[in-house]
């Protein structure tokens, strides 16, 4: 092997210098290029039995593709209507998908298997996208549809890990207590498509289903109902569902024990500038067993004692003083170090006092909105949302409103329709067969800048 090793260099030299003699390159060796990349799915080349086969009296179905196959995620990824009592058995072997019935199939009804994005090519996880296979048990497969769409009430935004469901069995318990006949996944933008549906009287809800039951078994979860059962046939108009939880979710963040001995407070003052559209909130790190209101005194630079409204929160950890601001005035905050003490008695370290003052008109923005096509009688309320929280709430009674005082920012914009005019967003409830309140969401957000007439018409 060595003496074919250094007879084949020596070849290689020789070559080499002969043809550098020449006038030639050398060729280099390297590795060989990989070729296109595959992005394409893999493709059904046949099915045992075919497609919208009639009289189907046996339990399996075979898939044959031209390359090789993987399944991922069947349980989540694969949707059969109506639902059978077990799941399927799902398998792929090279070429071949397998799926096998574990339970009897009910007579004369049409079944659809919605794969998802289960079915992948081996190699480059290619997906065989939302392939349907549709078969009956009778002699003609059913051909009726229901579409619709389904939005988060509260919001009008859509949440596509919701399903939609369909119910035989018009019981209003049925919901909760028994699976769906019928499955429908939400796309991205809330809407979703029954087909090869029977004719019939149905129930239809919509289901963020927590813990895989299929069912509407607990009050935390994302839930919404038609006022009404659906009669499907040929000529079935869109249907919108809002949904809502009954209950808002009690999950809480684990305790976080407070190991800090002394008893500190912090306030949201950016940059020294208290804001003038909200209290001076003060936060202490313990709630506070002592709160001597008499104590706490704010002054102007004058040393002028001034009229103060102050509050403690239900944990006992947040204390707002309320008073009449000024722009661009600067204010000194005096807290004796005995005004407050925590469970422990302990006080402040010392008696603090805080120099800061308020913004000026200037750094706020104008903001003015006309609207069209809005229904009072719906008492709508106009919903400044910064992140996920609402940070402003004014009742619409004209067709303008403005604020010449309004914190600069990125803000989305919804219309809440207030039914009972408490002025807040209201949850459903199925078994009163009461609907949530609903929110329209406008499309463009709205950047208010400071110093600045921000103006916008919003038709609804």
């Amino acid at each position: 092997m060595r003496l074919k090793s250094a007879l084949f260099l020596m070849t290689c030299i020789f070559l080499g210098s002969f043809l550098s003699y020449l006038g030639m390159g050398c060729a280099q060796i390297g590795a060989p290029t990989g070729g296109t990349k595959d992005t394409l799915a893999p493709r059904l080349m046949k099915a045992i039995p075919t497609e919208n086969k009639v009289q189907f009296k046996g339990n399996k179905i075979v898939f044959t593709f031209d390359e090789y196959i993987d399944l991922q995620e069947v349980q989540s990824n694969v949707l059969v209507s109506p639902l059978t009592k077990f799941n399927p058995q799902i398998d792929a072997k090279l070429k071949t998908v397998t799926v096998k019935f574990k339970d009897s199939l009910l007579p004369n009804t049409t079944y659809s298997i919605n794969f998802g994005d289960a079915i992948k090519d081996v190699n480059e996880g290619n997906p065989f996208k939302n392939f349907t296979y549709v078969f009956s048990t009778g002699n003609y497969i059913d051909s009726f549809g229901l579409k619709g769409k389904i939005v988060m009430a509260e919001t009008g935004l859509p949440d596509s890990s919701m399903v939609a469901m369909l119910y035989k069995n018009l019981a209003d318990s049925a919901v909760k207590k028994l699976k769906p006949d019928y499955i429908a996944r939400l796309k991205g933008d809330g809407s979703f498509a029954f087909r090869n549906l029977p004719a019939g009287q149905f129930n239809l809800f919509a289901l963020k289903d927590g813990d895989g039951s299929k069912n509407y078994n607990n009050k935390e979860e994302v839930f919404a109902f038609n006022n009404q059962s659906i009669n499907i046939n040929s000529n079935n108009a869109a249907v919108s569902l809002f949904a809502f939880s009954e209950i808002k979710s009690t999950v809480k963040a684990p305790l976080i024990a407070n190991t800090e001995k002394k008893l500190k407070y912090s306030t949201p003052i950016i940059n020294g500038r208290q804001d003038l559209l909200s209290n001076l909130q003060l936060s202490f790190n313990k709630s506070l067993k002592i709160f001597d209101t008499s104590k706490i005194i704010l002054t102007d630079t004058n040393h002028n004692r001034l009229a103060t409204v102050l509050t403690i929160d239900s944990t006992r950890k947040i204390v707002s003083l309320a008073t009449n601001w000024k722009e661009d005035s600067y204010y000194l905050l005096i807290i004796p170090k005995e005004a407050v003490a925590d469970s422990n008695n302990t006080p402040l370290a010392k008696t603090d006092s805080l120099l800061f003052g308020t913004k000026r008109e200037s750094d706020y923005g104008n903001v003015i909105f006309r609207f069209s096509n809005i229904d009072f009688a719906k008492k709508p309320v106009l919903q400044f949302v910064s992140g996920e929280e609402i940070t402003n709430s004014y009742p619409l009674t004209t067709l303008e409103w403005s604020s010449k005082l309004f914190i600069p920012g990125e803000y989305e914009i919804r219309i809440l329709l207030d039914d009972n005019g408490n002025g807040k967003w209201d949850g459903g409830n199925y078994d009163k067969k009461r609907q949530p309140e609903k929110v329209i969401p406008i499309k463009q957000k709205i950047s208010i800048r400071p110093n600045f007439d921000n103006e916008k018409e919003i038709s609804l």
